[in-house]
């Protein structure tokens, strides 16, 4: 197990949110990366960190209005920043149906990705949800601004918004997730199997293990 990452205990306590979350889903763990059916990760999927030997690759399915997913966020930036260079990790769209502004919030990210954002409205929608998560008016304009406050070309960006094809990017990363098992946020796959702990500890062991095998 590594021995430098610090996990805090009240960051323990809210990723058990996320994971109790992920323990009760019977995806299918044969999906790996092949041609062939759905793929847990595609070429186009959005990387946060690329390791050189892509051999390790973490992808979680995820809802921005989420609120277990929130509460993972922290404990994937810290793994991002304990195996960087050693573990690939990659976002995939996964809006669920009783998230009003999930959906819109993820077509706002998708058109920020457009311009090189990806990142940079990844962190605001996490860092921002409890301002807009479990509205149900539209938090369009607000996720405008957003685009705003990180010098987006706006222009750009609102034709983005409007293009029926960023939300059909979005649409094809819940769809495989669906055609992977996937029912619920967050959900973890690694080198191609769900995930399934009880804790933190865990999953560091399981990276661990991905790492030296």
């Amino acid at each position: 197990m590594s021995t430098n990452l610090k996990i805090s205990a009240a960051l323990v306590a809210a990723f058990v949110v996320a994971v109790a979350v992920i323990l009760g889903f019977n995806g299918r763990e044969d999906a790996g990366t092949g041609e062939a059916g759905p793929q847990v990760v595609r070429e186009n999927s959005h990387r946060l960190s690329t390791a050189p030997d892509g051999e390790v690759t973490l992808v979680e399915f995820l809802d921005f209005e989420c609120e277990a997913c929130r509460a993972a966020y922290p404990f994937i930036e810290q793994l991002r920043e304990e195996y960087d260079g050693r573990v690939t990790f990659v976002a995939r769209y996964m809006p669920m149906p009783g998230h009003a502004n999930g959906e819109s919030a993820a077509v706002a990210v998708e058109a920020a990705a457009q311009q090189g954002g990806f990142e940079d409205m990844y962190h605001r929608m996490y860092e921002t949800q409890p301002e807009w998560g479990e509205q149900q008016a539209s938090q369009a304009p607000l996720f405008r601004t957003f685009a705003e406050d990180l010098g987006l070309d706006m222009a750009e960006y609102d034709e983005a918004v409007a293009d029926p094809e960023t939300l059909e990017r979005v649409l094809q990363d819940r769809d495989e997730g669906l055609a992977l098992g996937v029912e619920g946020t967050p959900t973890f796959f690694l080198d191609g199997e769900k995930v399934e702990v009880t804790s933190t500890d865990d999953f560091v062991e399981l990276i661990d293990a991905a790492l030296a095998g």
